[in-house]
């Protein structure tokens, strides 16, 4: 695995795609183990059958859960923390068989302090056929690798805040 990114490495509009997962009936009933949600609408064929969907479906949370894991390393970054999720939409159902990745794209980044800096980060959960499924923007800290390098950063105009933003995000700010 590549090295992880640091603040000032990281581009507005660079995008990366994770590796794939099948959720499956296990994945499923693990979650509810863990989180005690036992909905029938995820765990009972028959129940489910009934639904709107036909067939049992995942949790959302446990779709939000993957674009946190697959998004992690891709991009691999010196990340500090995960401080915000936003404007979140879980758009499709995911299914027992849907083969899942992560679309990710930096939108903007906002120095944070002397060795920090805040990113916000477009992230997609995507089906086998490229149906969104659920999106929304994380935002996290990064690391910044050197303070001296840092210093080469365009300066901020007012409360010693610089934004970079993506072309996307400007169009809809």
């Amino acid at each position: 695995m590549d090295s992880p990114l640091f603040f000032e490495d990281i581009e507005v509009g660079q995008t990366w795609v994770s590796p794939r997962r099948t959720v499956t009936e296990a994945d499923v009933i693990g979650f509810a183990t863990m989180t005690g949600d036992f909905n029938p609408l995820h765990v009972d064929y028959d129940y489910a059958s009934k639904s709107h969907y036909r067939q049992p479906i995942a949790h959302g949370l446990l779709g939000l859960s993957w674009v946190a894991g697959l998004g992690s390393y891709f991009p691999n970054v010196n990340t500090l923390a995960l401080t915000a999720v936003r404007e979140w939409e879980f758009l499709r159902p995911l299914y027992f068989g849907d083969t899942v990745f992560v679309e990710t794209e930096c939108l903007n980044k906002t120095l944070a302090g002397r060795r920090t800096g805040r990113v916000s980060w477009q992230r997609k959960l995507l089906n086998q056929n490229k149906d969104v499924v659920q999106q929304g923007i994380f935002e996290t800290l990064v690391a910044i690798e050197n303070p001296v390098r840092r210093a080469n950063l365009p300066k901020a105009d007012n409360n010693n805040v610089e934004v970079f933003k993506s072309k996307a995000s400007i169009d809809h700010d």
